[in-house]
């Protein structure tokens, strides 16, 4: 934040402005690049549109709907909204009584909060009996510059492990929107990695449709193939276009849905001599590479499969363009690793 001052001859007692207000904090920044086309609040918006057509829909959340989007479907159904508090246990069996009486919940808060301190309210409250809650986890990975207290970076990896749990992890806003209908559709309780506030919007340039437990092939390439999910598709995409510049052909797999994961789709492109590189907004202990390594050796795949992922630690506080290039998150942190394993 930076300050302006008058000129030095003006009256002291004017020499300071008023400091300009943040439009955002670095709780709620956006990894969005500069310029780029972004949607607002799909989430939000896909979840008013869905309760437009299905009436049984309903929303929850822990004291977070401003910073979950949750808040334009409070606005739009507010006898159909239920503010539970800084209370996440409570959240969640509240929206698995009301999934018992046939209603459709989609509860928000922070993953952390979700995964970390709440589990058990969802694993024996509506995973044990297949209850349709959906859980929308904001601040998924490094989407945060608070640190270890918000980043969820073992968010997957805790959630893999629960019966009956579908886990999502879209891209971008096309992916939010959805996928919003076809969770409150599905069986069984669902997890969300909510990308929130402006979101990028990057897979309307691919023929792309989401399918809850379907991967996508976005891209062919002969050299390299990326398996992604969340927002690490759009710097694989990214990262595939930069690599072109030094004659790699990549070609990029997104994976949306981690469970049940689509290992018929993502084998037969992993089962060939190209590079296989995995890329996730996650440690590297738990969720997407270690989903894939699962697949490929249960299949005997005799392949080498490279991880860019988080590392297994907590991480640091600061800025997000700042803390994805230390981390190896950012493109041109992926386009030297490939290069270096090419080399």
């Amino acid at each position: 934040m930076s300050t302006t001052t008058q000129a030095a001859s003006a009256p002291a007692a004017t020499t300071t402005a008023a400091k300009p207000k943040l439009k955002t904090s670095a709780m709620i920044a956006s990894f969005a690049d500069p310029g780029q086309k972004t949607s607002s609040a799909p989430f939000g918006h896909a979840l008013v549109k869905a309760a437009q057509e299905n009436d049984k829909i309903v929303g929850l959340t822990a004291d977070l709907g401003k910073y979950t989007d949750m808040h334009i479907f409070a606005k739009a159904f507010p006898e159909r909204f239920f503010q539970m508090g800084m209370a996440e246990q409570l959240l969640f069996g509240a929206a698995a009584g009301l999934a018992e009486t046939g209603l459709v919940p989609f509860a928000s808060t922070y993953s952390v909060f979700a995964a970390r301190r709440a589990y058990d309210f969802l694993c024996l409250d509506a995973a044990e009996p297949n209850l349709n809650v959906n859980i929308v986890g904001g601040l998924p990975g490094l989407t945060t510059g608070y640190g270890p207290s918000h980043q969820a970076t073992e968010d997957m990896a805790i959630f893999r492990g629960m019966p009956n749990l579908t886990i999502v992890d879209p891209c971008d806003s096309i992916d939010i929107e959805q996928a919003v209908p076809q969770l409150a559709a599905a069986d069984g309780p669902t997890y969300l990695r909510l990308l929130r506030g402006n979101v990028p919007t990057v897979l309307d340039e691919y023929d792309y449709t989401f399918e809850l437990g379907k991967a996508k092939v976005l891209r062919g390439g002969n050299d390299v193939v990326f398996i992604s999910s969340g927002l690490m598709t759009m710097r694989a995409l990214q990262a595939a276009k930069a690599l072109a510049a030094h004659n790699v052909d990549v070609a990029v797999v997104h994976t949306p849905t981690i469970k049940p994961f689509d290992a018929e789709t993502v084998l037969k492109e992993i089962n060939t001599d190209r590079l296989a590189v995995t890329l996730e907004n996650h440690s590297v202990v738990g969720g997407l590479f270690e989903t894939v390594a699962s697949a490929v050796v249960t299949a005997g795949v005799g392949k080498r499969v490279v991880p860019v992922a988080l590392p297994d630690q907590f991480l640091d506080a600061g800025a997000l363009p700042t803390l994805h290039d230390r981390y190896g998150l950012a493109v041109d942190r992926i386009v030297a690793k490939v290069l270096a394993e090419l080399s």
